[in-house]
Protein backbone atom coordinates (compact mmCIF):
# COMPACT_ATOMS: atom_id res chain seq x y z
CA UNK A 1 0.00 0.00 0.00
CA UNK A 2 3.01 2.32 0.38
CA UNK A 3 4.40 1.70 -3.09
CA UNK A 4 3.63 3.79 -6.14
CA UNK A 5 1.66 1.76 -8.68
CA UNK A 6 2.76 1.03 -12.22
CA UNK A 7 0.95 2.37 -15.25
CA UNK A 8 -1.20 0.00 -17.27
CA UNK A 9 -0.22 -0.32 -20.93
CA UNK A 10 -3.10 0.14 -23.37
CA UNK A 11 -2.51 -3.29 -24.92
CA UNK A 12 -2.60 -5.01 -21.51
CA UNK A 13 -5.81 -3.18 -20.58
CA UNK A 14 -7.91 -5.30 -22.95
CA UNK A 15 -6.64 -8.58 -21.49
CA UNK A 16 -8.83 -10.82 -19.32
CA UNK A 17 -6.62 -10.35 -16.23
CA UNK A 18 -7.14 -6.57 -16.10
CA UNK A 19 -10.81 -6.75 -17.04
CA UNK A 20 -11.40 -9.33 -14.27
CA UNK A 21 -9.57 -7.11 -11.77
CA UNK A 22 -11.80 -4.17 -12.73
CA UNK A 23 -14.97 -6.23 -12.25
CA UNK A 24 -13.71 -7.58 -8.92
CA UNK A 25 -12.85 -4.07 -7.71
CA UNK A 26 -16.27 -2.69 -8.65
CA UNK A 27 -17.98 -5.61 -6.88
CA UNK A 28 -15.79 -5.25 -3.76
CA UNK A 29 -16.52 -1.52 -3.62
CA UNK A 30 -20.26 -2.22 -3.85
CA UNK A 31 -20.23 -5.02 -1.24
CA UNK A 32 -18.21 -2.91 1.20
CA UNK A 33 -20.47 0.11 0.53
CA UNK A 34 -17.46 2.23 -0.44
CA UNK A 35 -17.39 5.16 -2.84
CA UNK A 36 -13.91 4.38 -4.12
CA UNK A 37 -11.35 1.59 -4.30
CA UNK A 38 -7.79 1.57 -5.58
CA UNK A 39 -6.00 -1.49 -6.93
CA UNK A 40 -3.39 -1.58 -4.10
CA UNK A 41 -6.25 -2.11 -1.64
CA UNK A 42 -6.91 -5.48 -3.30
CA UNK A 43 -3.25 -6.47 -3.64
CA UNK A 44 -2.53 -5.19 -7.17
CA UNK A 45 0.35 -2.92 -8.19
CA UNK A 46 -1.57 -1.45 -11.13
CA UNK A 47 -2.66 2.20 -11.50
CA UNK A 48 -6.42 1.50 -11.51
CA UNK A 49 -9.24 2.80 -9.34
CA UNK A 50 -13.02 2.57 -9.28
CA UNK A 51 -15.26 5.35 -8.00
CA UNK A 52 -19.01 5.47 -7.43
CA UNK A 53 -20.36 8.97 -8.06
CA UNK A 54 -23.45 10.51 -9.62
CA UNK A 55 -25.18 7.09 -9.85
CA UNK A 56 -22.34 5.78 -12.01
CA UNK A 57 -19.25 3.64 -11.47
CA UNK A 58 -16.14 5.20 -12.96
CA UNK A 59 -13.19 3.00 -13.86
CA UNK A 60 -10.04 5.05 -14.15
CA UNK A 61 -6.84 3.68 -15.62
CA UNK A 62 -3.62 5.65 -15.04
CA UNK A 63 -5.43 8.66 -13.52
CA UNK A 64 -3.49 11.88 -12.96
CA UNK A 65 -4.59 15.13 -11.37
CA UNK A 66 -3.89 17.82 -13.98
CA UNK A 67 -5.02 20.80 -11.90
CA UNK A 68 -6.70 21.61 -8.61
CA UNK A 69 -8.29 24.66 -7.03
CA UNK A 70 -6.46 26.88 -4.60
CA UNK A 71 -9.55 26.84 -2.40
CA UNK A 72 -9.54 23.91 0.01
CA UNK A 73 -11.76 22.54 2.72
CA UNK A 74 -11.46 20.06 5.54
CA UNK A 75 -13.81 17.11 5.67
CA UNK A 76 -13.76 13.75 7.39
CA UNK A 77 -12.80 10.85 5.14
CA UNK A 78 -13.27 7.16 5.68
CA UNK A 79 -11.26 4.45 3.98
CA UNK A 80 -11.92 0.78 3.32
CA UNK A 81 -8.35 0.16 4.55
CA UNK A 82 -9.32 1.58 7.97
CA UNK A 83 -12.87 0.27 8.55
CA UNK A 84 -15.01 2.39 10.85
CA UNK A 85 -12.42 5.15 11.23
CA UNK A 86 -12.66 8.71 9.91
CA UNK A 87 -9.94 11.31 9.53
CA UNK A 88 -10.15 15.08 8.88
CA UNK A 89 -8.37 15.80 5.60
CA UNK A 90 -7.79 19.12 3.83
CA UNK A 91 -8.09 18.92 0.04
CA UNK A 92 -8.75 21.21 -2.93
CA UNK A 93 -12.48 21.50 -3.59
CA UNK A 94 -12.13 21.17 -7.40
CA UNK A 95 -9.89 18.99 -9.55
CA UNK A 96 -9.34 18.12 -13.18
CA UNK A 97 -8.25 14.54 -13.80
CA UNK A 98 -7.02 12.83 -16.94
CA UNK A 99 -7.23 9.05 -17.30
CA UNK A 100 -8.30 6.22 -19.56
CA UNK A 101 -11.56 4.34 -19.21
CA UNK A 102 -11.78 0.55 -19.08
CA UNK A 103 -11.80 0.41 -22.88
CA UNK A 104 -8.62 2.47 -23.16
CA UNK A 105 -10.25 5.71 -24.31
CA UNK A 106 -8.80 8.95 -22.90
CA UNK A 107 -11.17 10.76 -20.54
CA UNK A 108 -11.05 14.12 -18.79
CA UNK A 109 -13.05 14.71 -15.63
CA UNK A 110 -13.87 17.99 -13.93
CA UNK A 111 -15.04 17.32 -10.40
CA UNK A 112 -16.01 19.19 -7.28
CA UNK A 113 -17.37 18.34 -3.86
CA UNK A 114 -17.39 14.70 -2.80
CA UNK A 115 -16.45 13.42 -6.27
CA UNK A 116 -13.31 15.61 -6.29
CA UNK A 117 -12.41 14.40 -2.80
CA UNK A 118 -12.83 10.72 -3.71
CA UNK A 119 -10.74 11.17 -6.86
CA UNK A 120 -7.91 12.69 -4.82
CA UNK A 121 -8.19 9.99 -2.13
CA UNK A 122 -8.00 7.11 -4.63
CA UNK A 123 -5.18 8.71 -6.66
CA UNK A 124 -3.30 9.10 -3.36
CA UNK A 125 -3.60 5.32 -2.89
CA UNK A 126 -2.09 4.83 -6.34
CA UNK A 127 0.84 7.01 -5.29
CA UNK A 128 1.42 5.10 -2.04
CA UNK A 129 -0.19 7.80 0.15
CA UNK A 130 -2.72 6.81 2.81
CA UNK A 131 -5.48 8.92 4.37
CA UNK A 132 -3.59 8.87 7.69
CA UNK A 133 -0.72 10.66 5.94
CA UNK A 134 -3.07 13.53 5.05
CA UNK A 135 -4.98 13.72 8.33
CA UNK A 136 -5.06 17.22 9.79
CA UNK A 137 -4.03 17.28 13.44
CA UNK A 138 -6.34 19.08 15.85
CA UNK A 139 -9.21 19.62 13.38
CA UNK A 140 -12.72 18.15 13.39
CA UNK A 141 -11.99 15.02 15.32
Amino acid sequence: MRKKTREVKVEELKGPKIQRLILDMAKTMEVEKGVGLAAPQVGSDLRICTIAADDEVYVLINPKIKSSSRKKDIFEEGCLSFPGKFFPVERPINVKVQARDRGGKKVKIKADGLFARVLQHEIDHLDGILVIDRAVKGKLG
